[in-house]
């Protein structure tokens, strides 16, 4: 048998009930709190996004080119995964833009599309968080005969 320790209110948010010996009943996953950083949701929604077949790259030139400089110095700032992704989260919604660089020949709207159900998809089953938008820009269209814009080491 169990009994409350004092009267609650509707919508108090103490919703535990203390059994005689004094301890607490209910589902112990539901006390506490989580909560899931903005660079666990790009990490999650870049490589989503990079699944998709269509989708050659991530970020803008620039950023590209200075992230690859970073990759290659130790400690050199953040992995390459979050590169044109960025995220705003709160307590049970997120918000979404992305920066693509998509292969010449492919349909805009549908890799659009596709990017936008691939990162739902992901972010909302393994956070929990309710996806309110994805805002994708495209930055660039990749051409079969380009090279890639990253710069040449100096060392053999």
């Amino acid at each position: 048998m169990t009994e409350t320790t004092g009267k609650q209110s509707p919508g108090s948010g103490d919703e535990h009930r203390r059994t005689s010996s004094g301890r607490r009943g209910g589902d112990p996953g539901a006390r506490g709190r989580t909560t899931i950083s903005d660079g666990v949701v790009e990490k999650i929604a870049g490589l989503a996004a990079r699944d998709v077949v269509g989708v050659h790259a991530m970020g803008s030139g620039l950023s590209r080119t200075f992230g690859a400089v970073r990759d290659r110095v130790p400690g050199g700032g953040r992995a390459s995964v979050t590169r044109g992704v960025k995220a705003e989260v709160g307590e049970v919604q997120t918000a979404l833009d992305l920066e693509i660089v998509i292969d010449y020949g492919v349909s805009i709207a549908d890799v659009a599309r596709a990017v936008r159900e691939n990162v739902i998809s992901a972010v909302e089953r393994m956070t929990g968080l309710e996806v309110v938008e994805v805002n994708i820009a495209v930055s660039d269209v990749k051409l079969p005969d380009e090279e890639e814009d990253e710069p040449e080491s100096r060392l053999q």
